[in-house]
């Protein structure tokens, strides 16, 4: 089917009100959650010939994520989709005050390569428990995981209902170009504003997951032994390929050359002397991936690491120490295994660096000085982070997950996803056994004396 009669099939079903049914949904969902637990291995398979991903890896960063997500909405749905009693205004008397979810309608889901199996049917699931139809735009750049997405969602739900679009971005183009009732986005803010301006031409809202320069900042307070494992497992996690990584680390000039040889042990310890031997290190997504993150490592500042092989796509851990700002490395996100290092004497040298870029997805402080992470956090805008960790905001589904200006636009996990996807209509509920004239022309009382009634409520 072309995108044209694939948007045409989920109008008609949504027109049909059938996902309007509260029971439709959960089943929807429940016959998700089977073909997944019994193509568990299969999903494994995938993401390691997609990126190189071991099966610890895939379970705790792709699988688990999806499978929490389906428990918590076959759960929960039906208690979401009630309407939510509100205080009615006593100007209103006698009243009662609803606001009633209801679903969008047709909604576009355009997901990455990143994390390719998780990034994509996390929001796709809340979309379908607000009771919206789901038309799915995976990367082609993860081909196996892609076209895996398509087996599941044919066998998960009825046609209409979601469908998975496979092509290249002329394909997501022809997407964009129609008229969505939502539209879900993941990817880099460059696409993101593309995406942007394409829904604007139909007032079409949006969600979008995109990017940043994410600051890891080290004070002098910090337990350097314990935010060294910390820092090397977000940032190496998936060869450094997500969103929310630590990109560059601030580090207190007391304790940067301690924390340099913690970092170095780390790695070590991770993944051994040579990591491409490594069953547990990822590898790069594809070739021209790999060119953009070659240019970014200027041998003059490789402190650690720098080996590359791009017949096996495969950049080692690698440390930088002090890149200027005007390096590559320092222009745009990196996304990928390499670590900039850059020594701080004050706030202001914090300052100066984390205000010289757009605000970003993810913010990280590492310190035992309660004032200065109170400092930090009310002296920046960011998306969302941790102290003394890092990425761990992602995994609680308590906490929304978005960006703030061209980081993002929006959040979703746990019950926000629902209510990112859903309308939420107000609605006043007014008694008849009552019915004060003071609002009705002839307007004949003064001002003073309406003045006077509004007090009293």
């Amino acid at each position: 089917m072309t995108p044209d009669q694939v948007h045409q099939a989920q109008k008609e079903l949504f027109k049909s009100r059938k996902t309007f049914d509260v029971s439709y949904r959960i089943a929807a969902l429940k016959k998700l959650k089977s073909v997944l637990v019994r193509d568990e291995q299969e999903i494994y398979n995938v993401l390691k010939a997609d990126l190189g991903k071991c099966k610890f890896e895939a379970f705790i960063t792709e699988y688990q994520v999806v499978i929490g997500e389906l428990d918590t909405f076959i759960k929960k749905t039906k208690k979401w989709s009630r309407p939510i009693k509100v205080s009615s205004a006593l100007l209103n008397f006698p009243s009662k005050a609803r606001r009633y979810p209801e679903p969008y309608g047709n909604t576009l889901i355009i997901s990455p390569w990143n994390y390719p199996f998780q990034l994509a049917l996390a929001p796709l699931i809340g979309a379908v428990a607000a009771g919206n139809t789901v038309v799915l735009k995976p990367s082609e750049f993860s081909k196996a995981t892609s076209h895996l997405l398509k087996r599941v969602c044919e066998e998960s739900f009825e046609p209409g209902h979601v469908a998975v679009v496979l092509g290249d971005g002329e394909i997501a183009q022809k997407l964009t170009s129609l008229k969505w009732d939502y539209i879900f986005f993941t990817g880099s803010p460059g696409v993101g504003q593309k995406i942007y301006e394409a829904a604007a031409k139909h007032l079409t809202p949006v969600t979008l997951e995109l990017g940043g320069k994410n600051p890891s900042v080290v004070h002098e307070s910090a337990n350097v032994e314990v935010c060294a494992k910390r820092i090397v497992w977000a940032k190496f996690l998936n060869t450094g390929q997500t969103c929310i990584a630590p990109d560059y680390l601030l580090v207190h000039h007391s304790i940067k050359e301690k924390l340099i040889q913690l970092l170095k042990k780390a790695i070590v310890d991770f993944y051994g002397e040579n990591p491409q031997e490594s069953a547990d290190y990822p590898r790069i997504i594809r070739d021209a991936h790999f060119d953009a993150l070659q240019e970014m490592i200027d041998e003059s500042t490789v402190i650690y690491g720098g080996m590359m092989d791009k017949s096996d796509l495969y950049i080692a851990p690698t440390l930088l120490d002090e890149p200027s700002r005007e390096s590559t490395v320092m222009k745009d996100e990196i996304f990928g295994p390499i670590l900039p290092i850059i020594s701080y004497a004050n706030k202001m040298d914090v300052e100066q660096w984390v205000d010289s870029y757009d605000k970003p997805l993810g913010a990280y402080v590492y310190a035992n000085d309660s004032d200065f992470v109170d400092w930090f956090i009310d002296r920046f805008s960011f998306g969302g982070g941790a102290i003394n960790d890092s990425i761990v905001q992602y995994i609680n589904e308590g906490l929304p997950f978005g960006g703030v200006g061209t980081s993002g636009i929006g959040s979703y996990h746990g019950k926000k996803t629902f209510e990112t996807f859903s309308h939420y209509k107000s609605v006043v509920h007014r008694g008849t056994w009552l019915d004060i004239p003071l609002k009705y022309p002839p307007y004949n009382y003064p001002v003073s004396l309406v003045k006077k009634f509004m007090k009293w409520f």
